[in-house]
């Protein structure tokens, strides 16, 4: 008889994101002639930049004729790609990475949920709290934690981030094998800074563990001295893999690309050097057929000098949207972070709402949709994320919406 995966069943309740569009849904069916704005899933809503869009129609184009027709390309991403994404990280970052250790994707989010394969079943794994839902459950399924006891998992470490701590939490008190950390942070917003990010890859070399460091929000960081990667901290390179996109800075949430950086200098947990880098060649070239070549011809375009241009004016506009709800929802009285260097602002829920009555109470008298804080792990309880993907006409109804009935 052929069983489950058992471990699918301890995930707890539905997937956040698709828990608000059925919400969402059933109150558009009993209000059908109500229009409803949108601040919730972080989906890119500006269209493709010219320079990145035409690189990706050359490529159709090649692809259109038969002599320049190409079927599969190499696993790991065409090369002339992970070269440019090498001098990239040199020439913005000052970091030195070799081509080899770049990984072409289908986005961050496969990538984040797909590297834990490569560990044992058994690794000790922390997460902060809020964060990411992939994290957690992509290594429930993974078999790494007990069941869910009501407000998490029974074997995780949680590492809280509280307004206490700028929601930046320190290393762990405990021995772990694996730590996922996303900065910028979703959902919170907030930035780490080159001390609090050295004290986790301080604790990584000590413990023999290894960092997974979410950076698809790095484009964002405008503040000075505030690491766009995990490389500028010393020491890195030998205990942590870094995910990264072009999904928020190039608008490709639905064309699909990203990257994943795993040195050949990573140690594993008995300190040999390169069996993290051949085991996760062997995942990719093993279930994975690579990325789309019209796709990565449209990420080289974004990381040429145009491209970066076209790319920091596109998150311009969203960082632009971002301090209109900022300002905005303060405005009322209601405390926000983040939105700074991030295009997520965490909002406190007014009048000791929870997440979700925050969410139905924005629903109902505003016809705002937001991502409930709770979604995001137990400390997230008590706040809301929103969106600055939108455009901007729609962000400033949408502010103004919440504003007019804020006290209904």
């Amino acid at each position: 008889m052929a069983e489950v995966n058992r471990n699918f069943l301890k995930l707890a309740s539905g997937y956040l994101f698709p828990e608000i569009a059925r919400r969402t849904r059933a109150w558009q069916e009993r209000n059908p002639s109500l229009e409803i704005l949108r601040l919730g899933i972080g989906n890119t809503t500006e269209p493709l930049t010219k320079y990145i869009a035409d690189a990706m129609h050359q490529e159709i184009d090649l692809l259109s004729r038969r002599d320049t027709y190409t079927g599969y390309g190499d696993e790991q991403g065409n090369e002339s790609l992970r070269k440019a994404l090498s001098e990239f990280y040199k020439r913005e970052y000052g970091v030195i990475i070799n081509p080899s250790d770049f990984f072409i994707s289908d986005g961050a989010k496969s990538d984040a949920a797909n590297i834990q394969e490569i560990f044992s079943s058994s690794s000790i794994v922390a997460v902060t709290d809020p964060s990411y839902p992939v994290y957690v459950d992509s290594n429930v399924a993974g078999g790494r934690t007990g069941e869910y006891n009501g407000i998490n998992y029974d074997g995780f470490v949680y590492l809280k981030g509280r307004k206490e701590n700028g929601f930046i939490p320190s290393p762990p008190d405990v021995h772990v094998d694996l730590i996922y950390l996303c900065s910028p942070n979703n959902p919170t917003g907030a930035v780490m800074t080159r001390e609090q990010l050295k004290g986790f890859v301080d604790y990584a070399l000590r413990e023999r563990a290894v960092i997974i460091f979410d950076a698809a929000y790095s484009d964002y960081i405008r503040e000075e001295g505030l690491p766009h990667t995990i490389y500028e901290i010393e020491g890195a390179e030998r205990c942590a893999i870094e995910i990264n996109s072009f999904s928020k800075n190039a608008g490709f949430t639905g064309v699909r690309l990203g990257w994943s950086i795993v040195p050949e200098s990573l140690q594993s947990g008995n300190g040999e050097e390169g069996v993290v880098h051949r085991l996760w060649n062997r995942r990719q070239t093993t279930f994975f057929n690579g990325a789309s070549n019209i796709a990565q011809a449209g990420g080289e375009a974004a990381l040429s000098e145009k491209g970066r241009a076209e790319c920091r004016s596109l998150v311009d506009y969203y960082l632009g949207n971002a301090k209109i709800i900022k300002e905005g929802l303060e405005s009322i009285g209601i405390l926000c972070y983040g939105g700074i260097n991030s295009p997520y602002i965490w909002a406190e829920c007014p009048r000791s709402m929870t997440s979700w009555q925050f969410f139905d109470f924005l629903l109902e008298k505003a016809h705002v949709v937001v991502t409930p804080g709770s979604g995001f792990g137990p400390a997230g309880e008590g706040f809301v994320r929103l969106s600055s993907y939108g455009h901007r006409e729609d962000i400033t109804r949408a502010v103004d919406a919440i504003k007019e009935h804020i006290n209904d």
